[in-house]
């Protein structure tokens, strides 16, 4: 069973946070809020946040600068992972991934599964890694944010989670970059 390491050191990683929608604004993005909130309460930095209209091209722009940024260890989108004409986030993604972590959308549906039923399917929730960092998109919904920070992000970005984590990893996902020893 999972576990915190009280023995370890807890290592803060810097988040941006980028709400897709056409609607939201910063007065209105209650997802966008509760995600913030519950970043800074775990103990991490809020570093950059952002909102983006449900454009393929805008929001892969925003994620390069994010991904460039030696500033930002994680991004976390929320909203445009549905079905609908609009939805864009995860094309998007398809263009800046380099490897993705199958495990976050199957373990986020699963949990889904258990509070919404069947209607997890509508999700194209993701995970995946790009230039050392680490990328999220999470649906719109302030529910379907709490549940992917609370059952899963919460834990795996956590350095003391055991038997393994993400932020362990983080050294070495740049490793395909480097140049190879002589």
């Amino acid at each position: 069973m999972a576990r915190i390491d009280e023995t370890r050191r807890f290592i803060p990683v810097n988040v941006a946070v980028l709400t897709v929608s056409d609607t939201r604004s910063a007065a209105n993005d209650t997802s966008g809020d509760a995600l913030a909130e519950r970043i800074t309460s775990a103990g991490h930095r809020l570093v950059a946040r952002a909102i983006e209209r449900d454009e393929a091209d805008r929001i892969e722009q925003r994620l390069r600068s994010w991904i460039a940024d030696v500033d930002v260890d994680v991004v976390i989108t929320t909203g445009g992972t549905g079905i609908t004409g609009r939805d864009v986030t995860p094309e998007a993604f398809e263009r800046v991934l380099e490897k993705r972590i199958e495990g976050f959308g199957e373990l986020f549906r699963m949990l889904s599964y258990q509070k919404i039923g069947t209607s997890t399917m509508q999700s194209r929730a993701l995970g995946g890694v790009a230039g050392g960092t680490y990328l999220f998109a999470l649906p719109g919904s302030p529910g379907a944010v709490k549940d992917a920070w609370d059952d899963i992000l919460l834990w795996q970005l956590d350095a003391r989670h055991r038997p393994c984590n993400l932020v362990e990893l983080m050294p070495r996902l740049t490793e395909h970059m480097k140049p190879a020893a002589e």
